[in-house]
Parts: C-alpha cells; structure tokens; sequence
C-alpha cells in the first residue's frame, strides 16, 4: 500500500526501481492532501491530470536522473513556468515564461512540481500567518505556528505529502520553519544556488533553501540544484563536496551561560544542553562563546540598509495601492521610507564593525552549534502581537547570512513536552558539507518520526571519514608548488590540496638578508593591507614535528583567514622580523614576486 511508503528519496527511488509507477505516487499525493485537509498550504495546486501526464511522459525508471519521479513543490515566491509567481500578494501576481535556474535543473533530474506553496508575504516574517491566502496550519500542533516565510514548504514536507520543498532564507525562513515542523532546513553558502527567478526579500541577503525529511535527502537535492550561473550577479561557484563522516575532533562554539535565550522555555533549555552533550559524545570540543555581537548583528538585519533593500521590490506597489500589501509587511518595509542613504551607509559601517568585533571570538572554531529557535510561539500570541514574537523567532538565525555563513537545522529528539527539538549547525561560507555531515549524526539513533508522519527515521548511512591523520597547511613562499624547498613537504608526504588566498586584512614582505629570498606574512589593522596567494597542503600528521623544527626565525606557524572566511594554519612572521624588509603586499603573490625581483642563485 502507498499510504504506508515514505517519501524520502531512498524509499521512492527503490520502489520505482522494484516497478512503482510515478502515476501511481502523484495518485497518492492527491490523496495524502486530501487525508491533510489544509487548504492554506499551496496557493496553487497543479492540476492532477496535468500530472499524470507527466509523470507518465518520464517513461521507463532512469537510475541516472537523481529525482526521476520525486514529488516536491515550491515556494510562490519562485518562478515555475506556465503558473503565477504571487509572493503572497495578488496584486504584485506575473506570469512567467520561463523556469527558476534551481527549479529547471530540478526539473532536468526528473522531478515533478506538485505546486507552489504559501508563504508570509514577500518572504517578510519568520511565523507564516501574513498571507492574504490564509496561513497554513503546522504539521504537528495547529495551534503552533507554522513558521515563515516559508510556511507552506515547510508545512507540506512536515505532512509528508512531497518528498522535499524550495523555501527561500534571508533572516531564517529556511530554518524556523523546519524547526516548527520536524524537518531539515538547509540554508546553503549565499550564491550556491541561483537567485535568477526568484522575487527577492533581500538580494545581497537571499538564498533558496531546501526542506527534507532527512540530512540525505536535503543535500541530495542541493547537490542537483546547485551550479554557478552565468546570468546571476551573486552566483558563486563553490567547489561541490561530497558528503563524509564526521570529523571526532572538531571546535564546536555554542552561547555562554551568560548570553543565551530561552525566553523562559525550560523545556527547549534542556533539549539544547540533551543535544549539546551529544555533540561531546561524538567527540567534538564545545566551546562556549560570547553571543552578543552576534545578537547585534542580528538587530541590524530589520534596520537601515536592509529594510531599504526589501523596499526596493515593492516601491512601486505601495506608492500605487499600499493597501494591497498585508499590513503587517507594510509596516515593516514602510519604515524604509523613514531612512536616508546616510542610514544606509552607516548601517554598513556598523555591520563591518561588529564582524570585526565578532572574528576573535569565531577564530579557530569549526563551526557553531545554535538552538534553530529560543521558543514556540503560539497562533494565538501571534494574533495578540503579531511583531516581538516573530523577532525573537530570529533570535539564532537573523546573523547568518549577514555574516556568509552556511547552516543546517536538524532535528534532534522530542523535547520533555513532546514537541519537536532542534539544533542548527553554522559555518563560514564553503563548509556546507561539513556542517551536513556533521548534523547526520544527529539522525543516529534518534528517536523520533519524519516530520508528521508515522514514518519512523531510519538511521543514516555510516559514510567514510576524512584523513584525520593529516595535517593541512598553508604556504606561501619557496615551500609552494615547483619552487626549491616544496621538496621539503613531499619528502615528508606532503600532498597539494588546492589553492587559495588570505583575506584582505595582510602584509606582505619581502624580508631582510639572504640569499635565499624569504617572505613574511604578518596579519595587520592598518592600511595597505591585501590578500595574498597561498597554496594549501597536507602533511601526516607523524610528520609534522618534524617539519616544523626546520623552520628558522622569524617565521613561524599561526593561523590564517582565507577569502572564503574560513581559517588555516599556516606560515606566518613575527612582526619585529619585518624590520628592514620590503612591503610587496601590492604583488601579493611569491612567484610574481620571484620572477620579477629574484635572480636565480
């Protein structure tokens, strides 16, 4: 019987290789929305019979199309060809020609769109009870609310009727969501997965983001949605990983005693430190951190420069019919009118202060282990004050992407009342499969259903771990690539992993004495700073002594913030070894450096 099959990737994808007919699941589909009874989920549906032809145009089961017959549905704030993209407003409504990039490459791996679900208007709210359409109601309690903006995807993955859903995220909409309804949310690194075709809320800011029943099935679908494009500005292309197991030595930052909130829900309180010591059980290192300038971060997120940006999508539609716009949105992107381009510099200033603030704190962390939500708010407090409980809903979500990092929320065993517990992991942007990798183990033996339904969750794949008997380690001088002393590092099995460059916040020198030449990487505050090129290898761990014995003052091994955020240990210089050197910070690169001013000896 098909009312008693999961929809997960792996049990669909099994069946349909054993003979289930696609036509067979969109029947049950239907079915299962029926058996929901929620009409507030999708704001369209797609016809059935217009299904039905679909799927049975896929033909016969192709193992090579990773979503060959794999329902899910999308947020209407995303475009999908041939359907009206609302973003929860009638009067905003098009009609587009075309497919999003995420939806047509879903649509190339076989997938079939079942419908675009409800969202809080212009993906303005983290609660999913501001739509003109009526709010859906949450999959596990009613009288919890759904969570936004992403209210439908969530709602309908909770429900288990599609096996995953787009939502988008700028302050959290792919998370709290998935937190309110027993799922994953993956909020991918910004620029990871394509932009061109979705209403923005905060364009600098915005992500798609995906809901799944599992970690699995969450990254699978990222992995087929993702892809650099050509014709999005913010595209980025990132490297694509593979998942693996988790690494049992890893820095895990989670709030201080002194700056975390719970707003007084002891219940979700004690689930977090439940989950916090399964972190340590796993091996990681917890390491407790100061979360106000994070905090603060996230204040910025509804003020200033962001407000305005979310202004600029319906300017024309408040200044012609503002009363078409929900009034809680409209309060909210109206205080844009307020604010001066002065506001909006200065809210720039202020956001670069308070990452500074932040980096010390971050340095040498993994990653950070959150509660995806301090609380539950309940439709009914929402109704009284629909404003202070959506913020505090943002409370471990609105930094993230004001800060490029990459997360996942996960859910973790029932909290002590029974409802749903959640932790989301957080990494500098890149980490996206460590972060993944990281929150399967959170799948392991834990007890718990899929979301809503009686589908109990099947214990992950054990996957191969990482070499974590080396040692990675940048250089950035004569140890690199085809210079004289990278022999030096293979002798010792040194292996090149890739290349990179340091942030912008370095000097660069060319230091006193030789020959040979040498150069000096010193980290600095001041002006003239720049990125600078590296290369980065990895050393046995057994051989790394021996290695660094040979290195001669004033060099030494630090640690080194890469471009992408995230840090490496590396060569770096004692700022007093600089002294008579040249500032060839303006090269930023040995070999140019080399070619250009070195003779050979």
């Amino acid at each position: 019987m098909l009312n008693s099959l999961p929809f997960t990737l792996s049990a669909l994808s099994e069946a349909y290789a054993q003979g289930l007919s696609p036509m067979d699941v969109i029947e049950e589909v239907y079915a299962r929305l029926e058996r929901i009874g929620d009409p507030h989920i999708f704001i369209h549906l797609c016809d059935k019979a217009t299904l039905l032809e679909q799927a049975k145009a896929l033909g016969a089961y192709n193992q090579d199309m990773p979503l060959w017959g794999i329902p899910y549905a999308v947020k209407d704030n995303i475009d999908v060809a041939g359907i009206d993209t609302t973003a929860a407003c009638p009067a905003y409504a098009y009609h587009p020609s075309d497919d999003a990039f995420v939806v047509a490459k879903l649509r190339a791996a076989g997938g079939m769109m079942v419908g675009k679900t409800n969202l809080d208007q212009f993906a303005t709210g983290l609660v999913g009870l501001r739509s003109p359409y009526g709010a859906p109601l949450n999959s596990i309690d009613p009288a919890i609310a759904p969570g936004g903006s992403s209210a439908g995807s969530g709602v309908i993955v909770g429900h288990g009727a599609v096996a995953f859903s787009l939502g988008t995220d700028t302050a959290g909409s792919g998370r709290v969501p998935a937190a309110l309804n027993n799922i994953v949310g993956l909020k991918p690194t910004l620029g990871t997965l394509s932009a061109s075709g979705v209403v923005p809320a905060c364009r600098t800011l915005d992500t798609v983001s995906i809901f799944a029943p599992t970690v699995d099935d969450a990254y699978a679908v990222y992995a087929v949605a993702r892809g650099y494009d050509e014709t999005d500005a913010y595209s980025r292309d990132f490297p694509a990983e593979p998942l693996t197991g988790a690494s049992p030595s890893l820095r895990i930052g989670i709030p201080d005693a002194a700056s975390i909130r719970f707003f007084g829900d002891t219940a979700q309180e004690q689930a977090f430190a439940r989950d916090v010591g399964r972190l340590v059980t796993m091996g990681a290192e917890v390491e407790e951190i100061d979360f106000k300038p994070l905090y603060d971060i996230a204040a910025m997120l509804y003020e200033g420069a962001w407000v305005a940006e979310r202004h600029t999508v319906i300017a024309g539609l408040l200044g012609r019919d503002p009363e078409t716009v929900h009034p809680v949105t409209r309060q909210i992107i109206g205080h844009a009118e307020t604010l001066t381009a002065d506001d909006a510099f200065n809210g720039f200033y202020r956001l670069a202060d308070l990452k500074r603030e932040a980096a010390p704190i971050l340095a040498g962390l993994d990653m950070l282990c959150v509660p995806t939500i301090p609380d539950f708010a309940t439709v009914e407090e929402l109704q009284a004050d629909p404003i202070a409980p959506n913020n505090r809903m943002g409370t471990y979500t609105n930094f993230v992407n004001l800060m490029d990092m990459c997360g996942i929320a996960v859910p973790t065993a029932p909290r002590s009342d029974g409802r749903p517990g959640s932790v989301t992991l957080l990494a500098q942007a890149g980490h996206d499969a460590r972060v993944a990798s990281v929150a399967r183990e959170f799948e392991r033996n834990c007890p718990r259903n899929m979301g809503a339904t009686p589908f109990a969750l099947l214990e992950p794949a054990t996957l191969p771990t990482k070499d974590t008997d080396r040692f990675e380690l940048a250089v950035c001088g004569a140890h690199m690539t085809g210079l004289p002393l990278n022999s030096e590092m293979t002798k010792l099995g040194g292996r090149f992993v890739r290349s990179a460059k340091t942030s912008a916040h370095y000097k660069f020198f060319a230091l006193a004495g030789g020959p040979p030449a040498r150069p000096g990487l010193v980290r600095s505050t001041g002006s003239g700073t720049g990125s600078v090129a590296l290369e980065i290898w990895s050393l046995p761990k057994t051989a790394v002594g021996e290695f660094i014995v040979g290195i001669p003052a004033p060099l030494a091994i630090g640690t080194v913030e890469l471009s992408d955020g995230t840090w490496v240990k590396s060569f770096v210089c004692e700022a007093a070894g600089t002294v008579g050197a040249q500032d060839i910070t303006d090269v930023g690169d040995w070999r140019n450096y080399i070619s250009e001013h070195v003779r050979p000896v």
